[in-house]
Parts: structure tokens; sequence; C-alpha cells
């Protein structure tokens, strides 16, 4: 069974995305802020996390990379109600950028393609869907 770390700082919410997330199939460990969860991820594997970025304490960009640092290839999933870390550079560290909705199914379909796909990460920037919000790339040489 695939293991995620659910990182959510509003109670209901963590409760809530657990449930759902259980009721697919998936073990769900949770963690209320980025040290608990760092402190979480030291102690077990997991498959996948999912982070909301602003959190008490440490964003959670700061864990994504403090993760990423001692897993490389670890899947990672922000969920988050801000749209303006898109454009962060940090944020493309991520596998996917989702906005946070009322209807789970975005979330959910993101989380069965990611631990889907079998072998290491990608190398490159992810891929991002516009469904997930993302905007393509653009390159400016200067000269």
């Amino acid at each position: 069974m695939k293991k995620i770390l659910l990182v959510e700082d509003y109670r209901p919410l963590r409760l809530l995305y657990q449930e759902e997330l259980e009721k697919e199939g998936y073990t769900v460990s949770t963690a209320a802020d980025a040290d608990s969860a760092l402190e979480q991820a030291l102690r077990e594997e997991f498959d996948l996390v999912i982070t909301e970025i602003r959190m008490p304490g440490k964003d959670g960009l700061d864990l994504m990379a403090e993760l990423l640092a001692r897993k490389a290839d670890l899947r990672i999933i922000i969920y988050t109600t801000y749209e303006c870390y898109k454009s962060d550079f940090m944020s493309w560290a991520a596998d996917a950028y989702l906005m946070k909705s009322s209807c789970l199914l975005e979330l959910k379909k993101t989380v069965r393609k990611l631990l889907a796909s079998s072998g290491s990460k990608p190398a490159g920037p992810p891929e991002r869907s516009l469904a997930a919000g993302a905007a393509p790339a653009t390159i400016i040489a200067s000269t």
C-alpha cells in the first residue's frame, strides 16, 4: 500500500484530506507543521508528500527543499490556496502545484497519477497541467 505524508496546519482540512485519501486505499500520516513532517519523514519512508505552503514555523517550500535534499526522488504535491507561489522558483521542484478546492477530484487524480508512475522521478522540470493552474514556461534570452 502506498504511503502519503499529508502536511496541513488547519486541522479540519487535514482530517478531511486524510479521510478522503484513505478511502482511495492509501496509508496516510499527517503533520500540522513542517518540523513535525520532517521528523516523520526521517523515521518512515513515504511515496508521496502533500504539503500546504503557509504554515506556522517553516513553510512548505522549506520543507520540500529539506525533504528533496534527503530523498531526491520523493514525489511532492503543493496543495495550497495561494496562487502567488506558482512563480516562485522553489515551487518548481514539486511534481504538481494544485489550488485547493472544495472538490478533491483533481487532488485524487494527481495523487493516483504520481503514485502509478514507476521508477525514479524524471529529471527536469515537472509536468504541469493547466488544470492545476500552471502556465507554460517562457525562456527570455538577453543580448
